[in-house]
């Protein structure tokens, strides 16, 4: 097969797929239309295609000779972002936006499994192609837990994410911890509403709530180890209604990030801390958790094989293999947990043409020459691991 000759036959609608997508995005849990194209375009293929989660879609193709089963998995939601930028295929959806590259995902994905289906007699073995909701907001335990990973088991797993960071011709990916574990926190400081001109008869939780923060910093620098990565950032802090009102109450919100296996540990001394705090200042508090993924471990076998085929697609000198982890998150964490796995980032860097912005960011695009060389890892990564 020559994938780039057949990838080259589909690129105006590679990047049709992709900026449809763009001018079309859902957030989490909302992505009706898109799911409902993926459904239609796999289903066209000739794969068995069943929902997993009301927008989660599954497809199977089955090769013609027996073998293992590999999946791909990519993210499909978009983000509550206004879009700023200036492209003729812009959201038309007021405060939504592909702001994190799904829609190149999305796009991509579909390819692969359309040529991947083109060439299903020369497959051994079986293909799962994943189309994941709500990436943002932790989906994949939902997808876990209804099933995403039976009939059939994988017997591995790969992603990867379009990475502005990482120049457009170049992949990123190492063994190991590559993406950090992370769970937000909500804090509830519960003090004693007062007069702001006599704050000796109250309790207040905005001076508790200083103190807190001193202590994060304090945890950062005393007692984490600076060479297993950890990081708390506070980012949403509310309490009072008046200036003269000394509140009851105050509540601060953040994220727990570890690249590193020890997170529990880290979340419990942060329990302990604030709850010291508040103990010592006449407050009591509760604190909430809710995982937003766990770490994202690439297996070191399944990195060989990503390496090997990025050497292939790009050349071994555009293949990054140092300072690739990052304190970001995301939840393919919880495929690769469960089965052998690898993630990578796939470069989108260009900066004339303004496609190096931050993820996230109302002004985010990618490169879409970037959008072959995912297809491209896809399909040979597949054709890699089957034909071990």
């Amino acid at each position: 097969m020559d994938v780039k000759r057949e990838i080259s036959k589909l690129q105006d609608e590679l990047v049709s797929l992709r900026r449809d997508f763009h001018r079309h995005p859902e957030l989490g849990l909302h992505e009706v239309r898109t799911s409902k194209i993926v459904e239609d375009y796999l289903r066209n293929l000739g794969l068995d295609v069943r929902r997993c989660t009301p927008t989660g879609i599954i497809g199977v193709l089955k090769g013609n000779q027996s073998g293992k089963t590999v999946m791909l998995r990519c993210d499909i939601d978009a983000l509550p972002v206004t879009e700023e930028t200036k492209l003729d295929f812009i959201s038309e959806n007021d405060g939504v936006m592909h702001a994190c590259g799904h829609d190149g995902h999305t796009a991509m994905l579909l390819i692969a499994a359309k040529i991947l289906a083109q060439h299903k007699d020369e497959i051994k073995g079986n293909v799962v192609f994943l189309f994941q909701p709500n990436e943002e907001g932790a989906g994949a335990e939902d997808m876990v837990k209804q099933g995403a990973l039976e009939n059939p088991k994988p017997d591995a797993v790969f992603g990867l994410h379009i990475w502005s960071p990482v120049e457009v011709g170049k992949i990123g990916i190492i063994s190991g911890p590559i993406m950090a574990s992370s769970y937000y926190f909500k804090i509830t400081v519960h003090g004693k509403g007062g007069h702001g001109g006599a704050p000796h008869t109250a309790i207040n939780p905005i001076v508790t709530a200083g103190h807190i923060l001193n202590a994060i910093d304090s945890l950062h620098t005393s007692e984490l180890n600076s060479l297993k990565p950890s990081v708390i950032s506070v980012c949403k802090i509310h309490a009072g209604v008046k200036e003269i009102i000394i509140p009851d109450d105050l509540t601060m919100e953040g994220s727990i990030r570890c690249l590193h296996e020890n997170d529990e540990f880290v979340r419990q001394r942060f329990s302990e801390i604030v709850e010291g705090i508040c103990k010592a200042y006449r407050c009591t508090c509760d604190i909430e958790y809710i995982c937003g993924n766990t770490l994202l471990n690439n297996d070191e076998s399944m990195t060989e094989l990503v390496v090997r085929t990025a050497a292939d697609v790009v050349g071994s000198h555009n293949v990054k293999t140092k300072d690739v982890a990052v304190m970001l998150g995301d939840d393919f964490a919880e495929f690769s947990r469960r089965i052998p796995g690898a993630y990578f980032f796939l470069g989108t860097g260009n900066s004339q043409k303004h496609t190096d912005v931050e993820h996230h960011n109302c002004h985010f695009n990618i490169d879409e020459d970037s959008l072959p060389i995912g297809v491209e890892m896809h399909v040979k990564t597949v054709l890699n691991y089957l034909s071990q």
